[in-house]
């Protein structure tokens, strides 16, 4: 942890079933994310919106439900299709490099 108390950014990988992999580097401060990024082999339509995912978990706790919840409802407003993954893969793997159980 940094002065700032910010951690160096954590890393996780994880295979939902079916054989797509998510993964995801983290920076956490005070139980929030103040970094993400978000890559795989799991399919996203349309792809660039894949930035807009990550801007949007900007300051987002560390919690399974509300990351859920803002996952599915980033991809309902923004009509984007997941192959391969489920908003509910991506909290996982979040937790994950958060420390925390998926």
């Amino acid at each position: 942890m940094n002065l700032l108390g910010v951690r160096s950014l954590s890393r996780a990988e994880y295979k939902v079933q079916g054989g797509k992999l998510i993964r995801i580097q983290l920076g956490v401060q005070a139980d929030r994310i103040s970094q993400i990024k978000i890559t795989g082999d799991f399919f996203m339509h349309p792809e660039e919106l894949i930035d807009e995912l990550e801007k949007t978990l900007i300051g987002e706790t560390l919690d399974k439900q509300n990351l859920i919840r803002c996952i599915a409802a980033f991809m309902e407003k923004n009509g984007v299709v997941l192959l391969g993954a489920l908003p509910e893969d991506f909290a996982k793997c979040i937790l994950m490099a958060g420390g925390k159980d998926g």
